[in-house]
């Protein structure tokens, strides 16, 4: 089978690493132009490139996908596999294999569509999350649905755990796609629309946290944030206001202090919420490392959470 994977998030390695070990093996590796990272902002390839690169693999990383088209079919593929790439496919890429374009996407389908269904799941305290397959549509994640496979989630599940989990279940989803395309038992079963929700990207600032929702529904989101965007809140320190993360674990308690209040007692460090409190564990200051509640009290007198 004449295969091009098409990806650029570190979820779609296992699935990667499964090609290049049981084949077929990739034509060509399309992925996004390399970028700026960490605090000196040196220009760093995706992750996939370097695998692909030391494999042998022929690497294409256009501005715009549409841009390889012809250097694409000069290729003749059969199958295009996506998984995480970060760009919309145009009709000149859509037309361009003889059998079909698969997306592994990590939610299962219809219910989250988008960009961050696995942090989704955890925040809405879904029991389960998965991968599947299925055939790509210019509509965004709408395409039928050839495989789904489903994992529990635990009730200590990060956003950071559940991605890693769910990076491997993506490789089994597409052996078994590859397989059923290969002996066309491959099934397309359409989408319901109505039961879809959009999700999407999600930015720095979205995880700071408001202490009107109900304790519960906060401790899931300092989960499904962990560890992008992260959560944090705005704590008043005297005339002072701070910018301070939260990390997991955080522990949902009984209590009747208003929203954002706090109760510092025995190194514990306890914020009022909606519905219930929430005692936070770990917690990090802004440009300070990470550190336990009860040590970031010794140097600190936050008064509100806000």
């Amino acid at each position: 089978m004449r295969l091009v994977f098409i990806a650029t998030g570190d979820i779609a390695l296992p699935a990667f690493r499964y090609l290049l070990d049981h084949g077929p093996r990739p034509l060509a590796l399309v992925t996004q132009p390399d970028k700026p990272a960490g605090r000196r902002q040196t220009l760093t390839p995706p992750a996939i490139k370097t695998l692909a690169l030391a494999a042998g693999i022929p690497v294409l990383q256009p501005q715009n996908i549409g841009d390889a088209a012809a250097e694409l079919a000069a290729l003749d593929p059969e199958l295009l596999v996506v998984i995480a790439y970060g760009q919309i496919l145009r009709d000149n890429i859509l037309s361009l294999p003889r059998q079909a374009i698969i997306n592994l996407h990590a939610s299962l389908l219809p219910k989250y569509r988008g960009a961050a269904c696995i942090q989704a799941a955890i925040d809405a305290g879904d029991a389960e999350s998965g991968v599947t397959s299925m055939h790509v549509v210019r509509a965004l994640d709408a395409g039928d649905v050839i495989l789904k496979k489903a994992i529990p989630l635990a009730s200590d599940e990060t956003g950071g755990t559940l991605h890693e989990r769910l990076a491997h279940l993506a490789a089994e989803v597409l052996a078994e796609t590859l397989e059923n395309l290969a002996d066309g038992s491959a099934p397309r079963a359409p989408q319901d629309p109505a039961l879809a929700s959009y999700i999407p990207k999600l930015e720095r600032d979205a995880g700071r946290l408001d202490w009107t929702q109900p304790a519960a529904a906060l401790e899931r989101r300092i989960r499904a944030y962990d560890p992008w965007p992260g959560t944090f809140t705005m704590a008043l320190e005297g005339s002072a206001e701070n910018r301070l993360k939260i990390h997991p674990p955080s522990i949902v308690i009984a209590g009747t202090l208003a929203p954002g209040a706090l109760s510092i007692e025995g190194g514990r460090l306890v914020v009022g919420c909606g519905t219930g409190a929430l005692e936070l564990t770990t917690v990090q200051p802004e440009g300070g490392r990470r550190m336990n509640a009860a040590d970031y009290l010794r140097g600190r007198n936050p008064t509100l959470f806000r």
